[in-house]
């Protein structure tokens, strides 16, 4: 999911440097809500791992 939010945003990059300003936007929204949802899915699965960590 990282790989498609830099991707996206990669896209929207280059649509702002041609001048795409609806292309950029909407690409850049699309890379900044995977970055949140990837940030929440990484945080959840670290406390899952903390969790089930067996108690030695």
């Amino acid at each position: 999911m990282l790989y498609w939010a830099a991707v996206f945003f990669i896209i929207s990059i280059i649509a702002a440097v041609f001048g795409f300003g609806g292309v950029a936007a909407g690409a850049s929204s699309i890379a900044t809500i995977l970055f949140w949802i990837f940030l929440v899915l990484f945080i959840v699965s670290l406390l899952a791992g903390v969790v089930r960590r067996p108690r030695v």
